[in-house]
């Protein structure tokens, strides 16, 4: 056990009912955050995301990861952009999958240094941080992890700006046949807040709302998934839209007035090793009840 496990954890693992696989480390997942941050702007088609691609593809194979990259163009209000999804597979016996995902691009903001410490970076860190943890849990089902690039628009968001590499890669699962095989979906987005709030997001899947919720309850994480919520454009909605059972769990509301977003104040401070444990042990638990 990682010698700071919380009480939580601890539940987490008894409601699993094994105490063989790795335990989440909030800390391990707030370091991978500032790795990705200290590239810089990682806006798709630069350098530095060319850097973090690197990074990511490495962690992945490092643990045990099957990778593969849905690579395209994509029309955008400046021109022609490469993206590229970074995916991890485990292989389950099944013929069933679990998925969770986020975004790991940052948005271009002129005149801005915006580094996305919460945007982009805390949903990349903790992917990678359940990259070495779900090896360790027993499994039927295939599990993947989901790197999307393109999240962010260009300039104002629009049906047709944003969520690119989310809606190119929800229409290749659904004509290669992998969204029929999918049990459940999880995206996270801005989850490392030192004040988080994961409230419910009203397009999401009710039954898994449901089930975050509840085992949130249980490991006495309650008051960090309130019931109130509103619905959100987030990389979940082409997989909604297309009959898939997902959710997003994003805490938008960050700093003062949600003053923090999309500004240069989007930093490495503004972030907690326990905001990424909470989600970190939630999830953990309640991928393992999917899986019983």
């Amino acid at each position: 056990m990682h010698r700071h496990q919380t009480l939580a954890a601890f539940f987490a693992m008894l409601l699993a009912g094994s105490c063989s696989a790795a335990d989440f480390s909030g800390q391990r997942a707030l370091e991978a955050t500032r790795k990705a941050v200290a590239l810089g702007q990682r806006p798709p088609g630069s350098a530095a995301i060319a850097r973090l691609q690197a990074m990511i593809r490495a962690e992945l194979k490092a643990h045990g990861w099957a990778v593969s990259e849905d690579v395209f163009t994509a029309r955008t209000p400046v021109g022609q952009v490469t993206m590229r999804n970074i995916i991890g597979k485990l292989a389950g016996s099944s013929g069933r999958s679990v998925v969770f995902s986020g975004h790991y691009d940052t948005k271009a903001i002129p005149g801005v240094n915006f580094v996305g410490a919460n945007d982009g970076g805390a949903s990349t860190g903790w992917l990678l941080e359940m990259a070495r943890v779900l090896p360790g849990f027993p499994r039927k089902d295939d599990v993947y992890l989901v790197f999307f690039d393109g999240e962010e628009a260009f300039g104002d968001w629009s049906d047709t700006n944003g969520i690119y590499g989310s809606r190119h890669l929800a229409a290749k699962w659904n004509s290669d046949g992998t969204l029929l095989r999918i049990k459940a979906l999880f995206n996270v987005d801005m989850i490392g807040d030192k004040d988080l709030k994961i409230v419910e997001e009203l397009n999401s899947s009710a039954s898994l709302r449901r089930l975050v919720r509840a085992t949130a309850n249980d490991l006495g994480y309650g008051k960090y998934f309130p019931e109130f919520g509103g619905a959100i454009e987030d990389d979940h909605m082409p997989f909604v839209r297309l009959g898939v059972n997902a959710m997003d769990l994003i805490d938008f509301d960050y700093g003062p007035g949600h003053a923090w977003w999309h500004t240069a104040q989007d930093t490495m401070d503004k972030l907690s090793a326990h905001s990424f444990q909470v989600v970190g042990d939630v999830m953990s638990a309640v991928f393992q009840r999917l899986e019983k």
